[in-house]
């Protein structure tokens, strides 16, 4: 080299250098950048590196974790993006990348995918399930109206449910339905009407409007809150082409706000038309019995028994007298029955007795008080008596002696 010594700087002064004069440049401190995911990885630690490139070149960029939490999608290589943030250098390597704190999709498509994305979630977490679902009162006594108390939608349900059921007490809890914050205001608000005992039904939503404008009932937050609401809730967004996250969770999906006040409550019309065919009805009824207990009681008033009751005892009468008639020949039978039997019974035992055999020659021997039926009870010169069959006679053994008489 000639001329002039040049000072020596080393790579991290270089990289140093390079970093301020891009952290000074106003333009790279905020900036869009649109183009197309590629080498998409998000580390352990929650950070998400992935380049950005179009038709003519690249640049890295990275996205820290506390940015990332807020992603409403999950990137993927090849879908186009607009990153917001800012340029600078990484003093290490000396290459310069985008630091983003925002990414979103390109066009309307990224808020179809965080649509699905949410719904796809919620759905497999079982918050659209019709077994869950509430059923509506037939007559809520008070409604909450959780929505915009600025809206046109809310003057409408107000006018619909005093002109169809009057009885009906309205509680408007008013609340943001679009903007920043809104989903987390609305969830905030369902989950206050629950803590009160004095409301049988909630409806939240708003008018129509743009995607962007109904997208706080897109949001988790007040999907959450529909799902744990003790009281039911019917959904209200928008027009009837109009489908969000809430209508999904809620127990009832009304296709406009005004629809949602049909849907809450009876018509007092038609209740009233049902209640005088039920007077009607009850009336025709009322006719028909009566009729039938008129001609049961000219039957009765044309009764035997009640033109002449003593026939009715004179008939008893003579009913109970047939009764002991045939109980005393009943009677009879049995007694002489029975008179025969004791007779029969009385000729066999008297056959048996003892002293009928005597009275055909038979005696009984005695021989200290005990009969005697073999010769090895008594001994010679034993005293003994005998029975005949006008009376008894003592005698002494001589002698005994063993006969077989078979």
């Amino acid at each position: 080299m000639s001329g002039a010594q040049l000072p020596v700087y080393s790579v991290s002064q270089v990289n140093g250098y390079l970093k301020e004069l891009v952290d000074g440049d106003p333009l790279l401190r905020g900036l869009l950048v649109r183009g197309e995911v590629s080498n998409y990885k998000c580390y352990p630690s929650g950070h998400h590196y992935f380049s950005l490139k179009d038709e003519q070149g690249s640049i890295r960029c990275v996205m820290f974790r506390g940015d990332a939490a807020r992603l409403r999608f999950k990137p993927v290589n090849g879908l186009s993006v607009i990153a917001y943030g800012r340029v600078s250098v990484y003093p290490r390597d000396g290459q310069y990348q985008l630091y983003c704190t925002q990414l979103m999709e390109d066009g309307r498509g990224a808020l179809d995918r965080a649509f699905e994305e949410l719904k796809k979630k919620l759905e497999a977490q079982g918050l659209f399930d019709p077994a869950k679902k509430q059923p509506l009162p037939a007559y809520p006594r008070r409604i909450a109206l959780v929505t915009s108390p600025a809206g046109a939608a809310v003057r409408d349900m107000i006018r619909i449910l005093r002109q169809r059921w009057p009885l009906t007490e309205v509680l408007v809890v008013p609340v943001r339905v679009q903007g920043e914050g809104a989903a987390e205001e609305i969830a905030a608000a369902i989950h206050q009407v629950n803590n009160r005992d004095d409301i049988d039904l909630i409806i939240t939503g708003r008018g129509g409007g743009s995607r962007e404008d109904l997208w706080a009932f897109n949001e988790e937050p007040v999907a959450w809150a529909i799902a744990l609401s003790n009281i039911p809730v019917i959904s209200a967004v928008g027009h009837e082409p109009d489908v969000t996250i809430s209508d999904y969770v809620a127990d009832l999906r009304a296709s406009t706000p005004s629809n949602a006040a049909e849907l809450a409550v009876p018509d007092q019309q038609q209740e009233r038309q049902r209640l005088e065919g039920l007077t009607f009805r009850l009336r025709q009824a009322m006719e028909v019995q009566l009729d039938r207990d008129r001609k049961e009681l000219r039957r009765l008033e044309q009764s035997r028994v009640l033109r002449n009751p003593v026939a009715v005892v004179d008939d008893q009468r003579m009913r109970l007298d047939g009764v002991q008639r045939r109980l005393a020949m009943a009677l009879e039978r049995t007694l002489r029955r029975g008179r025969v039997e004791l007779a029969g019974l009385a000729g066999r035992v008297d056959a048996m007795s003892p002293l009928k055999v005597l009275s055909r020659g038979y005696a009984i021997a005695k021989a200290e008080g005990r009969a005697v039926t073999t010769v090895e009870q008594v001994q010679p010169g034993q005293a003994m008596d005998v029975l005949v069959a006008d009376g008894v006679y003592h005698c002494r053994v001589e002698e005994k002696e063993e006969q077989q008489w078979r």
